[in-house]
């Protein structure tokens, strides 16, 4: 079942090791079949040398099992959240990246401070607020992914594919798992960018807007010229 899905999630989730995103059984990346209504994600606590195809989690959109001998990922019900709420993607990806989760653990967004951040998110990338006792004791996983869908409400998931979860890391989405791993690589590099020019520069404002549309809109706006 979806086994060209399970070959791209395990290359996916391997990425995240190459790239250095994350250690020992850290993190996790999913992908959708819309067709199916299906979702294949890492399963839980396994680390990444021991990952193979057939240990990969295949769940229904209300984390069911449908194929698989082990637990899916412990953060699977955040993952079905942002499924059912931004319908245009098609991977998820989560990881303790630590430029990354060092924003998320001060509760900040990371300001569009110059061209490399805008060729990837639209204006700030999003810190979440802090989740109440009730909901984490009611639903952790589920209300991590609702406090996700909270803050994008007045954003575009679309133009900015990623956030910070606050006290806890970074998710980041793209149309593919593939492209969601590259987004998480990216927010990554832009944390550490970020977090080096406001120790350089504590009252920086960032790039104007207009520098920021005009990086942003080139690589992903209508008449695009990024790129061949």
């Amino acid at each position: 079942m979806l086994e060209e899905l399970k070959e791209i999630v395990l290359e996916a989730n391997l990425e995240l090791k190459r790239k250095n995103l994350v250690i020992y059984t850290w993190g996790n990346v999913s992908g959708i079949s819309r067709e199916d209504g299906l979702i294949v994600i890492k399963p839980s606590g396994v680390a990444y040398d021991q990952l193979t195809v057939d240990k990969m989690v295949v769940v229904d959109l209300e984390g069911n099992i449908v194929e698989g001998d082990l637990k899916p990922s412990s953060d699977t019900a955040t993952h079905l959240v942002l499924y059912k709420n931004f319908k245009e993607i098609g991977g998820v990806v989560h990881t303790h990246s630590p430029m990354a989760t060092s924003w998320a653990q001060s509760g900040r967004d990371i300001p569009c401070y110059g061209t490399t951040h805008a060729d990837y998110f639209y204006q700030e990338i999003p810190c979440t607020r802090i989740m109440t006792v009730e909901e984490v004791d009611s639903a952790y996983e589920v209300y991590t992914g609702k406090v996700i869908v909270e803050r994008f409400r007045d954003k575009d998931y679309n133009y900015t594919p990623g956030v910070l979860v606050a006290g806890h890391g970074p998710f980041t989405w793209g149309i593919d798992p593939d492209n969601a791993v590259h987004n998480g690589v990216v927010l990554e590099e832009v944390a550490k960018m970020a977090l080096n020019t406001f120790l350089l520069n504590k009252t920086s404002k960032g790039v104007p807007d207009y520098v920021m549309n005009k990086h942003f809109y080139r690589k992903h706006g209508k008449n695009a010229y990024y790129g061949q």
